[in-house]
């Protein structure tokens, strides 16, 4: 007799341990997610957020009320392979890489980019390699260089297609050595 009271005893131990394990599992547990959907909020008050959200509906309206293009969904058409080719610098030559990807709006354009890739990769290797090593140390020389890239494709693409399929030139990837 004596010997199922002292099972008893240690049974009722074993399961009041593991019931406080479980109830602190379950209390981080809880407690972690508490945590993450209360950082991952937002910080703006909710004032901010109607203003933003009336902004950004007025933008869109008036983008689709005041152009003359088709605006469809934005689609990234990426280069096959990197641009690498030398620029002068002052003090000496230097060797760049510019990863290049192309937005277009709606799948047409896309097809459009798609198609005329060998003309496109010609017009910006001849436009990277009219820049110096100087030029492409700042951020303005990259978005000079970027926005005049833009420029020529368009025109480009306007002599071939009659259109300027193009929207933006993305610069992915720059390593200037």
């Amino acid at each position: 007799m004596a010997e199922d009271t002292s099972l008893e005893i240690e049974e009722t131990g074993k399961s009041k341990k593991k019931l406080i394990i479980i109830i602190v599992a379950v209390l981080l547990v809880v407690g972690g997610a508490a945590g993450y959907f209360l950082m991952s909020g937002s910080d703006a008050p909710a004032e901010t957020l109607d203003e933003e959200t009336t902004v950004s509906e007025e933008t869109s309206t008036a983008v689709e009320s005041g152009s003359s293009a088709e605006m469809g969904s934005a689609l990234y058409v990426a280069m096959p392979r990197p641009f690498v080719f030398n620029v002068p610098g002052s003090s000496r030559d230097r060797i760049v890489q510019i990863k290049v990807q192309l937005l277009v709006r709606g799948d047409i354009n896309e097809e459009t980019a798609k198609k005329h890739i060998p003309l496109i990769e010609g017009k910006l290797l001849s436009v990277f390699s009219t820049t110096t090593a100087d030029e492409l140390g700042t951020s303005a020389g990259k978005e000079t260089l970027r926005f005049t890239a833009l420029e020529k494709v368009q025109a480009a693409l306007m002599d071939v297609e009659g259109s300027k399929v193009i929207e933006r030139v993305l610069f992915t990837g720059f390593v200037m050595q």
